[in-house]
């Protein structure tokens, strides 16, 4: 992989914003292994400065693979063709593996589903998640099935052009829509949870209501949340920052919020659209939220054009 920059920096901090589907640690990685040259000769430090105009070469290797047996687990899959994969992924499943999830997560199920057809991206073979959801979140994933999609689909989202809508039942009553601009990051009280730290990530999110209405005696409101970034928890803290955390959160909400009988929080990515990776064409994926989530709204009050 070889580009001209044309930003200025520490080597370790330019390469991912300049190389598509590189974080920073694997570039530290590849630098450490003498797998980055500038204008021809070896970095050796992540520390180290270029410039504009430099010439960044990158040797890298091929790809790991994951320790990780697939196991065959129903996948809900709502589009597939040659380079991807749009998924509807249920509240309760955990999306990668990790310590307290070591089996039964959605990288298993796809590890078997995709075989050899997965993306390597940051040095390790995996089935291509592009993005996250929240393991009691449900919703709709972008899987990548090979190199250039992941890196192109992960261009999108840098660059807020992929479009990721969800549906949430918030505590309290929403009359008009608004925007949060918040930074989040790691929690300095509990390192479990993420929060609104000065230092942490900008993080925007737009709301809007659709419904007000009542659930065990107490005001609710339906919005549509729309994400111009991607943090950890991003809904779910922002929400939770205005006083009007989502219905069902046991690590955000509060006491004055209805108790309710569901596998997680009632948050669902119901809305999911970007630039196909090899036609460019802009296709949009739908899928309404499961049971849980619509038996507790008065009626039909709102509807999609969700996939069946």
């Amino acid at each position: 992989m070889e580009q001209i920059l044309n930003i200025n920096g520490r080597i370790d901090v330019v390469i991912p914003q300049t190389f598509t589907g590189i974080s920073r640690s694997y570039a530290q990685k590849l630098i450490s292994e003498n797998r980055v040259k500038k204008n021809g000769k070896n970095i050796t430090k992540p520390s180290e400065v270029v410039e504009i105009d430099d010439v960044i070469l990158i040797d890298l290797p091929a790809p790991e693979n994951l320790d990780i047996t697939p196991e065959d687990i129903p996948l809900y899959i709502i589009y597939e063709d040659n380079d991807l994969l749009v998924v509807n992924k249920p509240s309760g499943m955990v999306v990668h593996p990790a310590n307290g999830n070591k089996t039964g997560t959605l990288v298993h199920a796809l590890l078997h589903h995709c075989g050899d057809s997965l993306s390597g991206i940051n040095g390790v073979i995996r089935p291509g998640i592009v993005h996250r959801i929240d393991k009691n979140t449900s919703g709709l994933l972008l899987v990548a099935k090979n190199d250039n999609a992941h890196r192109r689909l992960a261009a999108q989202i840098k660059e807020h052009t992929l479009s990721r809508k969800y549906l949430a039942i918030v505590s309290g009553r929403i009359d008009e829509a608004g925007t949060i601009d918040a930074p989040i990051g790691r929690s300095t009280r509990d390192r479990k949870k993420m929060g609104i730290i000065a230092s942490g990530r900008n993080a925007i999110t737009h709301y809007k209501p659709i419904e007000t209405f009542q659930i065990k005696g107490k005001t609710c409101t339906l919005i549509e949340c729309t994400l111009e970034t991607g943090r950890t928890h991003q809904i779910r803290v922002h929400m939770a920052h205005i006083n009007h955390p989502v219905i069902g959160d046991d690590v955000y909400g509060n006491k004055n919020a209805p108790k309710i009988n569901s596998k997680g929080q009632l948050l669902h990515a119901y809305l999911l659209g970007f630039k196909h990776p090899k036609t460019g064409e802009y296709i949009e994926f739908s899928a309404m939220p499961p049971e849980e989530f619509t038996n507790l709204l008065p009626g039909k009050i709102y509807s999609i054009n969700a996939t069946p």
